[in-house]
């Protein structure tokens, strides 16, 4: 198997791992460090001779893990045989809250797909406050723009590693998929994309006016203003710590941020609601499979303390645009009010931003798959995430957990949309 590929930037040496061809952190874009450490993706530095590709480069700064390096906008390939051509590509965008993203995750490894005959990419983006917070003097989404850039250079270099370039598919599971939604209403990416399967889009995108206000918040943790030359010398360590105490203080801001002070993240993309965007045909000539789990928030319902009825009812009635606490009551007379707090957490967060995602496709003239998955193996039930995972982490001995009921109080779409 040849393991040596020719990339824009130069040549790189992969690896031959699990029966497949491995290249791990090829630089995709320039370090975004000095006057770039806010700044639009640039290409990557040429270099001569042939790059070890060996070992997967450094993710970007995010939790609980140390800063390692600053080359972070890298990328990893799994292919059967970069001799071979015209595969299918799969372009993976890694979730997380929009604050994680890392190549090397075992959980999320391209091997198995690449074996049955697909070219996989996962690439890194500015995740956090560098890739998401709305800053003076620097652009809106760096972390969807080195997106871009990856995905550019899957057009331009995909071919060398077996890959056809007009038969790439989008994948994303949460933020990843938030940010598929997000990049599929972008002009500079329409041909770059056949297919698009987001899973569990969270309905968080903000406006400018809120991504401001929680950027201003995370910088006063460390003294400073939300402008990119004020922060341009900040560790990136640094801004991940504060951006953790805000986090951790989100639920004290509900009057100040509303209902994004009930999720685990202080960061989404800064665009207008891409549902209108669809409606108006933005993913036209896109096949989408759209989905959702059926227990999405059972996991994060499960962190959270007891709620008592009138504190539930509450929660309710502040998640716009959900039906109100009294339509949930007289759906599901049954449910306690954690029980009930989970279910509309659910709707709100994930699933119905899911269908509005696939209604909204369709009308624009998309063909569109729609799916939930009700299958789960634990307590947990069908949770979020288990989509990505249940192929790969599941033993096969495992048995399918008892079914909860349903619950939405909306009427069930059909599981085809064309």
């Amino acid at each position: 198997m040849n393991l040596q590929v020719r990339t824009s930037a130069g040549a790189v040496q992969g690896i031959e791992a699990g029966g497949v061809a491995v290249f791990r952190g090829v630089p995709f874009a320039a370090p975004p460090v000095g006057p770039l450490r806010f700044a639009a993706p640039c290409p990557p530095v040429a270099w001569d001779g042939v790059r070890d590709a060996t070992a997967f480069g450094p993710p970007p700064p995010q939790p609980s893990r140390p800063v390692t390096g600053d080359d972070w906008l890298n990328l990893a390939v799994w292919t059967p045989s970069p001799g071979r051509t015209g595969l299918p590509v799969i372009f993976w965008i890694s979730g997380g809250g929009y604050l994680n993203c890392d190549s090397a995750n075992p959980h999320l490894d391209g091997t198995t797909l690449a074996k049955a005959g697909v070219v996989v990419v996962s690439a890194h983006y500015r995740s956090g406050f560098e890739g998401f917070a709305r800053l003076d003097g620097a652009p809106d989404n760096r972390g969807l723009l080195d997106q871009l850039a990856a995905l550019r250079w899957v057009h331009d270099n995909i071919a060398a590693f077996g890959g056809d370039p007009g038969n790439v598919t989008f994948l994303g599971q949460s933020a990843g998929a938030g940010c598929i939604a997000a990049l599929l209403t972008m002009p500079a990416a329409a041909g770059l994309v056949r297919r698009a399967i987001p899973q569990s889009i969270p309905g968080t995108f903000f406006t400018p006016e809120l991504a401001t206000d929680i950027a201003t918040g995370i910088s006063a943790e460390l003294g400073r203003v939300a402008r990119a030359d004020d922060l341009a010398e900040v560790a990136p360590a640094d801004l991940v710590e504060a951006t953790r105490t805000v986090t951790a203080r989100l639920p004290r801001h509900l009057d100040r941020w509303g209902a994004v002070a009930r999720t685990p993240t202080p960061f989404s993309p800064v665009v207008d609601s891409p549902w209108a965007a669809f409606s108006g045909g933005a993913a036209q000539g896109v096949e989408l499979l759209i989905g959702h789990t059926r227990d999405e928030f059972s996991m994060l319902a499960a962190r959270l303390g007891d709620i008592s009825d009138a504190e539930v009812d509450t929660l309710i009635d502040d998640l716009p645009p959900t039906p109100g606490a009294q339509r949930y009551r007289t759906a599901y007379p049954a449910l306690s009010a954690g029980e009930l707090r989970e279910t509309a957490l659910s709707d709100w967060l994930f699933r119905m931003p899911v269908v509005h995602f696939a209604d909204a496709a369709h009308a624009g003239g998309a063909r569109v798959w729609l799916y939930e998955l009700c299958w789960g193996f634990n307590a947990s039930g069908a949770a979020h995430g288990l989509d990505t995972r249940c192929s790969c982490s599941v033993p096969r001995t495992s048995r399918p957990g008892s079914r909860k009921p349903g619950r939405t109080p909306w009427p069930r779409r059909g599981t085809c949309r064309r």
